[in-house]
């Protein structure tokens, strides 16, 4: 396995791992603001059990990596309308927002702190164990699953499960070829997304698959045809317990799903035929309805026209990943969304 103070080091081997927030609650239990997605400060000091001044200098010094995995800083009228929408109360001129990405982002560069440290053990102990996994090369399938998808699956095993172990291995005993090492896995992982991106492309070209079709179609899918595509998707990419929820009062949650890694998947399908944007009371819904599901780790809202800016913004405030129709014509592709890696 490797070292974590590999993870001080490497922001690409960082990124890699940026999704699996879940290992947080594994090593003590993180309160939340009122939103329920996320914490201030304050409120990372006391987890990393740490002073608040040890937080701020971390974030003077890596503010552009904290801003990527999702810290932002919000005055104005921007914090006065994340007041309305969460019912946090606060008089500050200014308040600084941290989702658990980027909690977990702080956790693999604060130097000083006994969690922080059992935090980066943790994750790196799931990520040995999700990388070093048998590949599963079944010779025929029985459910119907097509060439094509069987083609796909082999080549991310191939990459995914034998020689990225390998270079996980080279890493872990490796001194002044560390960085270079890690950055190489990370090219390697980006061909295996292309190769399948690759694979489909010429599959639809040569012959009109079905994912080259629903791309085609997409503008003009009914609400309950989006629903049964998103959930395929949802598999094909390693998601597990893909559930189309049909009860009436779903809250606006319609697809929900655990991925590999354990983390919990709450889904928003928004069929607008005919519509240039979706507007921002539907994304506002949306948002309420993932606070009534117990644990979200990533929330997708899916439509098939494009956000108003008013929803975009709401999206980013509550950390909802929205999936417009450009975006999910990529995923049908065959490139996998960032949150589900």
């Amino acid at each position: 396995m490797i070292d974590e103070r590999a993870l001080l080091e490497s922001q690409t081997l960082r990124s890699s791992v940026l999704e699996r927030t879940d290992v947080l609650d594994k090593v003590k239990t993180l309160s939340l603001l009122p939103d329920g997605l996320h914490v201030t400060t304050a409120m990372v000091a006391a987890y990393f059990e740490v002073g608040l001044e040890a937080v701020k200098s971390l974030v003077k010094d890596h503010r552009t990596e904290l801003e990527a995995s999702g810290y932002h800083l919000l005055t104005g009228e921007e914090l006065r309308f994340f007041k309305n929408l969460s019912g946090t109360q606060s008089r500050t001129r200014s308040l600084a927002l941290f989702p658990r990405r980027a909690v977990l982002n702080v956790a693999m560069l604060l130097r000083d702190s006994e969690v922080a440290r059992q935090v980066r053990v943790y994750l790196l102990d799931m990520e040995h164990l999700a990388r070093t996994q048998p590949v599963d090369n079944p010779s025929s399938r029985e459910d119907g699953t097509s060439l094509d998808h069987r083609i796909d699956r082999r080549i991310s095993h191939i990459l995914g499960k034998s020689v990225l172990p390998l270079f996980n291995a080279l890493i872990e005993s490796s001194g002044e070829q560390r960085r270079e090492l890690v950055e190489l896995r990370a090219d390697i992982e980006n061909v295996e997304r292309r190769l399948c991106l690759h694979h489909r492309r010429l599959s639809a070209v040569e012959g009109g698959t079905s994912t080259g079709r629903a791309a085609v179609t997409l503008p003009t899918m009914t609400w309950q045809a989006l629903e049964r595509h998103v959930a395929g998707l949802l598999s094909r990419d390693g998601c597990t317990e893909v559930v189309i929820r049909r009860v009436r009062d779903d809250r606006g949650v319609d697809v929900t799903a655990r991925t590999a890694d354990g983390r919990c998947v709450a889904v928003r399908c928004a069929s607008r035929a005919g519509r240039a944007f979706l507007p921002g009371a539907d994304m506002r819904k949306f948002t309420g309805a993932v606070r009534t599901v117990d644990r979200v780790d990533v929330a997708l809202f899916v439509t098939t026209c494009a956000f108003s800016r008013e929803a975009q913004a709401i999206a980013g405030l509550t950390g909802v990943v929205p999936v417009d129709r450009a975006a999910l014509q990529t995923w049908s592709a065959g490139e996998r969304l960032d949150a589900l890696r």
